[in-house]
């Protein structure tokens, strides 16, 4: 029986109050499925070697890849400052991503419809995407016979004991479509692990890489964007439709299984 891990990123923020901003609308999570073993021999030395045949490090301090910082080039990414090496890095990258293997499902909330449509009482949009997430990485397990866990990024103390124990409900409780049998067949355990950007773990650093083309990819299936093209994003995006994102196990449908638009 094979064991998983899902980690977690996001892109935008939880806040209801500015929804209407188009800055602030949208909140996405991107989870990022690889088996525990394939991980850790192959995922993390090929991911670290990546970084050092790239980028120079403090040897106290790992190069963390964060997309923000690789974009914008700054410290410790500024050799991507030179075309070629950028060139080169970017081609490395994308046929590593294409190598790779590995599960995305990314949920995306419009907060404002959100809002509009429960206008009395409001879902938590975060506690409300990881819940989407969950049921289809469940269902991930379960049609596999296999076994997993969940790791996100921290979010902030209160934040974080907040989901956990959001987490914590659901594989005690189960939800109103799979019952709380097959959560806790399925999961390993009840409690979500929390790490820290700074603590190096490549599976959330791949989840970060991948976030911000996949949920501008399912903001663009539903015209909710302006579609201005990005060539190495939709590099990206082409290679997780084509063999990445989560389909039904029957039809190999892709949409609302590796990715759907809430509420």
């Amino acid at each position: 029986m094979s064991l998983y891990r899902l980690y977690i990123d996001e892109v935008g923020n939880h806040d209801l109050t500015h929804a209407e901003d188009p800055n602030e609308r949208f909140l996405s999570l991107t989870g990022v499925i690889i088996e525990s073993q394939y991980c850790i021999n192959v995922l993390v030395p090929q991911i670290e070697d990546l970084k050092r045949r790239f980028f120079i490090a403090d040897p106290d301090v790992p190069v963390i890849f964060h997309r923000k910082d690789m974009v914008n080039k700054r410290r410790p990414f500024q050799a991507l400052r030179d075309p070629k090496i950028e060139a080169e890095f970017n081609e490395t990258l994308l046929w590593k991503l294409k190598d790779w293997e590995y599960t995305v499902i990314t949920v995306v909330i419009d907060k404002y419809a959100h809002k509009k449509k429960y206008s009395i009482w409001q879902y938590h949009p975060y506690h409300y995407c990881l819940f989407v997430m969950l049921e289809k990485y469940v269902l991930f397990l379960y049609y596999k016979k296999s076994t997993g866990d969940v790791m996100v990024e921290s979010r902030g103390g209160v934040e974080d004991k907040k989901l956990e124990e959001s987490y914590t409900r659901l594989y005690e409780n189960g939800d109103e479509y799979i019952p709380s049998e097959i959560w806790q067949h399925c999961l390993t355990s009840s409690q979500l692990k929390v790490r820290q950007k700074s603590q190096n773990v490549c599976g959330l650093q791949l989840a970060d890489l991948l976030a911000h083309p996949s949920r501008r990819e399912v903001l663009l299936d539903h015209s909710l964007i302006e579609d201005k093209r990005e060539v190495f994003g939709d590099s990206i995006t082409e290679i997780l439709r084509d063999s990445k994102y989560h389909r039904h196990y029957k039809t190999g449908e892709i949409d609302r299984f590796g990715k759907k638009l809430l509420p």
